[in-house]
Order: structure tokens, then sequence, then C-alpha cells
């Protein structure tokens, strides 16, 4: 049994990690805001503040330690510099969740394509860059000034039942709707990982002996004209894609951009097929139209 904190973890893959981690018996505690109720009773602990207010979140930990922080809620490099401090001889190993939006669009992108031990720091808050130069700059702070071990795990797009987001369930309303939309490339290639396999991957990564930066993503790749195809089959409706109209897919300037997950599988993970859990899910929304 490990003691792990996880700052956020209440919506989406964050709940999904808590949930992997109570299953392998650690003793979790979450911090947060208390603006998302979580479901998980007493078999956590709950720390309430602000993941960014330095001052609070080291009175918060006040003679804590812990095996293993999951950082859910790192997006820029202040956030990246409070936590190096706050953190300070307090962890064996911190988790940070990044992205692939780190890396310039590209196929089959590996660790290596965005180094962040060599990436020029320039301070500021969230508000302050755009999400992509914040995950960049985060993780350039953490490999660069950390006192204890770093992981900075990048996730393509999450999907799955409970996206809050909705972005791969704008392709089935619209299309039963028979409203028109825009795709700009609907041939690109994208990776995603589906949210329960995000969080097991997560809580797998607190039982091994690795830092440094990662890829994950389930195994294969996807084009928005797979998904049309896929939708247009099984409801019998004819996708209305057009060039002019204001009412934009999502996706469009993420796609032929993919991960290469190559790193995590030769440490021991095995991911998921991404087109067994895409059709599921986008059958899973059909149903409920």
């Amino acid at each position: 049994m490990k003691k792990v904190l996880v700052l956020g973890g209440t919506r989406f893959f964050g709940k999904r990690l808590v949930e992997s981690l109570l299953e392998a018996g650690n003793d979790v505690t979450i911090a947060t805001r208390g603006i998302t109720k979580d479901s998980f009773g007493s078999a956590v602990k709950r720390i309430l503040v602000d993941r960014e207010d330095e001052e609070a979140l080291q009175k918060a930990l006040v003679g804590e330690s812990y095996e293993v922080v999951y950082d859910n809620l790192c997006y820029s490099p202040n956030a990246a510099k409070v936590i190096g401090n706050v953190l300070h001889n307090k962890v064996k190993k911190y988790i940070v969740i990044s992205s692939m939006a780190v890396y310039e669009p590209a196929l089959s992108l590996k660790e290596e394509d965005f180094n962040p031990y060599q990436y020029p720091i320039v301070y500021g808050d969230r508000k302050d860059f755009s999400y992509s130069e914040g995950k960049r700059l985060a993780e350039a702070v953490l490999f660069k000034h950390a006192t204890f071990p770093v992981i900075a795990v990048r996730f393509p797009v999450v999907i799955g039942e409970n996206d809050y987001t909705k972005r791969l369930q704008f392709y089935v309303e619209n299309i039963v709707k028979e409203k028109p939309f825009v795709v700009e490339d609907i041939e690109g290639e994208m990776s995603f990982i589906h949210e329960k396999e995000a969080g097991e991957f997560l809580a797998w990564l607190s039982t091994i002996d690795v830092s440094g930066p990662i890829n994950a993503c389930s195994n294969g790749v996807i084009s928005m004209r797979e998904v049309i195809r896929f939708v247009e089959g099984n409801t019998g409706m004819k996708a209305c894609i057009e060039a002019k109209v204001e009412n934009r897919a999502p996706y469009n300037g993420m796609t032929n951009c993919t991960i290469n997950n190559t790193r995590a599988k030769e440490l021991g993970f095995q991911f998921r097929e991404l087109k067994v859990d895409i059709h599921n899910i986008l059958k899973n929304y059909i149903k409920v139209m």
C-alpha cells in the first residue's frame, strides 16, 4: 500500500485514476477546491485547497509526505514552480499529466521530439500562454528544477462515455440531426486514449521505477472520415459536410498528429485497441440519441 496524493481526481480520467488506485489498495488523498463533488465516500481523504496558491498548499501539507503525487492541474510554469517548492522533501515520485500538445504536429511522435530539459523557461500563469505552450513550460520547469523524480505523461485526446467536452459526441449529434458542419482535414490521423485506460496507466506508473517524459495512447490511429463513416453506417444518416458554415467540428487543427507509445509498451503496459473503444463509445452515443 502506498500513500498517494492526487491533485484533482474528481472527474473524467482523474476519477478513473483514483478508482484504480483504490482498487490496488492504496491510501489515497484527493486535493481539490471542492467545486466538483466526488463519489468516493470514506474511501479517500480530502484536502480543500487551491492548487496554485503556494502558501495555502504549503499549509495544507504541513507534516505530510507521500510516496506518489499525481498532478492533474499543472497548466503553467508558475504552477510547476509552486508544486516544486511545496513538494520539496515530501514526495518520492511526482507524476504530472502533460499532453501531446507539447509537440509540433507530426505522425508517430516519440518522447525525444520535445526536450523539456533544453526548453527556455519563461514564467507566467495559465492565462499568459496557449495550452500547448503552458504545458511545454511546465515540463521545462519541473524537469530542470524539481528536487524529486518527475514523470510527465503525454496523453493525446482522452475519450470516453463520461467525456464532458462532448467532442466525439458532436459527430453523432450533427449527423443524426442532419446539421452541416466543417471538417478541414477529414483524412488526417489522430491518437486517442480511453478515460479508463488513462486512469489505469497512471496508476500503473506508481508501481514501476521510471522517470522522464512518456507517451500514452491506445494502439492504432483513426481519421475523422472513419469516425463519420462508422456513424453513417450505424444510423443510416448521411453527414452534411460543407466548407462554409460556422458549425466547426471538433479536432479541426489537431489532425495528422499521432504519438508513439513504444516506450510505455516496452516498460510493460498493455494498451487497448483504439478502434474498438471508439466504436463502442460511438455506439453508446447513437443509442442515447
